[in-house]
């Protein structure tokens, strides 16, 4: 009897091990990056995170942009209904982005949900 309890007892260990595996695999999968991601163009209108779609300020879409984004909103960039807020450091694409404000832009990044991860920017069609 004693042979018996080991041989089950070793079972359940090996069958614990693996389930923890699985789920320690499953949970490295869920919460890592994909390599595979790749970079998006969007083309769409330079705005601020602040007004959207819509400026509330008199006066052009462009110096509204520039009066929200020096009190603080981020650009973004209005693709039809939806606004993408832009993230980014680099000086040259923020002042791209600054000389193309209220105007039509190309985009390109890493898209997540409704932000964009800012890589290049260029004057739209």
């Amino acid at each position: 009897m004693p042979r018996l309890y080991d041989e089950e007892r070793y079972f359940k260990m090996r069958v614990s091990k693996l389930a923890i595996g699985v789920l320690g695999i499953s949970l490295l999968v869920m919460t890592a990056r994909p390599v595979w991601a790749a970079d998006q163009t969007m083309t769409g209108k330079v705005s601020d995170a602040m007004c959207g779609a819509k400026h509330m300020m008199a006066g052009n879409d462009a110096s509204c942009t520039h009066e929200c984004v020096k009190g603080g909103s981020k650009y973004a960039l209005v693709v039809g209904d939806k606004v993408y807020i832009l993230e980014t450091t680099d000086k040259a694409a923020l002042d791209k982005l600054s000389e193309l404000a209220g105007a039509s832009a190309k985009v390109t990044g890493e898209v997540k949900g409704d932000t964009i991860a800012v890589k290049s920017v260029a004057a739209g069609s």
